[in-house]
């Protein structure tokens, strides 16, 4: 019998939506992996987390990044650059889940090196199951370095 203790996967939700934010959390709760998600509500909160600033210096680096466009401080945008632009974070899966269908948003997203764009559904069941199509993807069938 193998007793090793399997580590979640950490997730960093950057999201300042409160329903999408429990949406995404009710949606890793289906998963079959066991997720760990810590949350920035803006922009300068997510940086603060990831270069461990501030309330976040004990704060473990996350295994994946999902991160919406449009939020407060620094936008989704700003935030994905100073992501790429760090050697360790780069390394980071990120995923930009948004509302937005904007061609520029896009484009800009991939332009500074995301993962993923997933626009994020409306009705609640289809958000859940895009949700469970990351987590197959990314958590179970890519793999990525630490």
């Amino acid at each position: 019998m193998n007793n090793k203790k399997i580590k979640a996967v950490h997730i960093l939700l950057v999201e300042d939506n409160e329903g999408d934010i429990l949406l995404t959390k009710e949606g890793f709760e289906e998963c079959n992996i066991k997720t760990k998600i810590s949350v920035a509500k803006n922009g300068k909160e997510a940086l603060d987390f990831l270069f461990k600033r501030d309330a976040y210096v004990e704060v473990e680096k996350p295994d994946l990044i999902l991160l919406d466009i449009n939020i407060p401080m620094f936008n989704g945008h700003e935030v994905l650059k100073e992501i790429k632009a760090d050697p360790e974070l780069k390394k980071i899966p990120v995923i930009m889940l948004t509302t937005s269908s904007s061609e520029k948003d896009l484009s800009d997203a991939y332009g500074n090196h995301c993962n993923s764009y997933v626009k994020k559904p409306l009705e609640i069941s289809e958000f859940i199951k895009a949700i469970l199509k990351i987590e197959e993807f990314w958590l179970q069938l890519s793999t990525f370095s630490k």
